[in-house]
């Protein structure tokens, strides 16, 4: 319950000094973890923290987990990389698109990625087996799943002629996801337009613009669009436009499907890397690892907001139907 509260009461606790923390953690091994949204986030870290429980790691006892939030900011990324640099925290567990920015801040804490896009193609690692340097985790595989999540799409939205690609240009894993959505789209006849953007305030004009034009949008999901999950629905909902994402906790707070990999599982499997970590392992040693479970998720009281009829034996391979 005290770590719901720390990550409900962000605000308050970043008044209290990252140092004097560290210092009062009686010399524990501090754990910096740099997410995009504390509420997205919190099934996601409960998770991970849960597994370090199993390996025992807890927290107040065995070690100490500094929680921050940049809210999809590099600008904050960056902030947040500095801080964690600067006190010297023990490792770091971060979203793959802020490591760009703690690798520019240190070559020496060792970083644990515990979602990611195309590590390997973004520069994060040298490749997956012997990933070098200080860097490590979990790639999401996401561009490589494009074409399964059209194809589902296609499933639900039949009539899917235009379709619309939403994603954060600033994000070189997700431009190549671009790349791949429209690829896929080419060999099923399907006309695909991106859209971009690079903040927060480029949601809803872009909203505006596509939802005259398209039967349906495929989400390039980062941080930034994990950070505005509300905005991104209520806009979807607003302008009636069937909407596929990566993780299942979009349809389930109202999008219409979403298709990727078990998200808490990779938090899960994050703890394992971050506790050989703390045993002394390097993580330029420890290879990357790719995702083992995947989830089709359907909201279908959405479906029927839509005027879409979900065919039955899609519903019968879901993993989650939201209701």
């Amino acid at each position: 319950m005290r770590r719901r509260e720390f990550i409900t009461l962000v605000g308050a606790a970043a008044a209290w000094p990252l140092t004097a923390r560290a210092q009062q953690a009686k010399k524990l091994p501090v754990i910096g973890y740099l997410g995009a949204n504390a509420k997205v986030f919190e099934p996601w870290t409960a998770a991970f923290v849960a597994r370090l429980r199993e390996l025992n790691w807890i927290e107040g006892r065995t070690i100490t987990i500094e929680y921050r939030w940049s809210e999809g900011r590099p600008d904050r990324e960056a902030e947040i990389a500095a801080e964690f640099a600067r006190v010297k925290v023990d490792i770091i567990a971060a979203n793959g698109t802020a490591v760009a920015a703690l690798k520019k801040a240190t070559s020496v804490i060792p970083i644990v990625f515990t979602i990611a896009n195309d590590p390997v193609g973004t520069g994060l690692v040298d490749s997956l087996a012997r990933p070098g340097g200080n860097v490590t985790g979990m790639t999401l595989l996401t561009p490589d799943l494009a074409g399964k999540r059209l194809e589902l799409m296609r499933e639900i939205v039949p009539e899917l002629r235009h379709l619309a690609i939403m994603g954060n240009v600033a994000y070189s894993a997700g431009v190549k996801e671009i790349d791949d959505v429209q690829a896929a789209a080419r060999t099923l006849g399907i006309e695909a337009t991106p859209f971009d953007i690079r903040r927060a305030e480029d949601i809803a004009p872009a909203f505006d613009t596509l939802k005259t034009q398209v039967d349906a949008l495929y989400v390039v999901q980062d941080s930034l669009v994990a950070a505005n999950r509300p905005l991104f629905i209520s806009l979807a909902l607003a302008a009636r436009i069937p909407t596929s994402f990566t993780t299942r906790e979009f349809p389930q707070a109202g999008a219409l499907m979403s298709y990727g990999p078990d998200i808490p599982d990779l938090f899960r499997r994050s703890a394992e890397v971050v506790d050989k970590i703390l045993r002394g392992a390097k993580p330029g040693d420890i290879p990357v690892e790719q995702p083992t479970k995947f989830e089709l998720a359907i909201n279908l009281k959405t479906a029927k907001q839509l005027g879409l009829n979900i065919p039955q034996m899609l519903l019968a391979t879901a993993d989650d139907v939201f209701e």
